[in-house]
């Protein structure tokens, strides 16, 4: 699931945006891989879960900005429906 998010990061990145939802995309889609990495280096199953669950709402947040600016690619779609299920899961699996 990383590598999934990592892949959304940099795909997010290729985009044109401008500049006042620039900053705010890429710390979002960045804090999603940012945070299932230091969170799976959590000993406890709470510290974890808090961790998946901001990488979570970074993900929304990005889809968010991405909705709001109207960008649709096939390659994007399939990504953010992946990687939107795994999230799910696994904050869930963690409640």
């Amino acid at each position: 699931m990383y590598e999934l998010a990592v892949q959304f990061y940099r795909l997010v990145s290729k985009f044109k945006v401008p500049c006042h939802l620039k900053g705010q995309l890429q710390r979002a889609a960045s804090s999603v891989a940012l945070n299932l990495a230091e969170g799976s280096a959590k000993p406890s199953p709470k510290d974890r879960a808090r961790f998946y669950r901001i990488a979570l709402g970074s993900f929304r947040e990005s889809v968010a900005a991405l909705q709001l600016l109207e960008i649709h690619n096939a390659e994007l779609s399939e990504i953010t429906d992946k990687l939107a299920r795994h999230l799910y899961k696994l904050c869930k699996a963690l409640e």
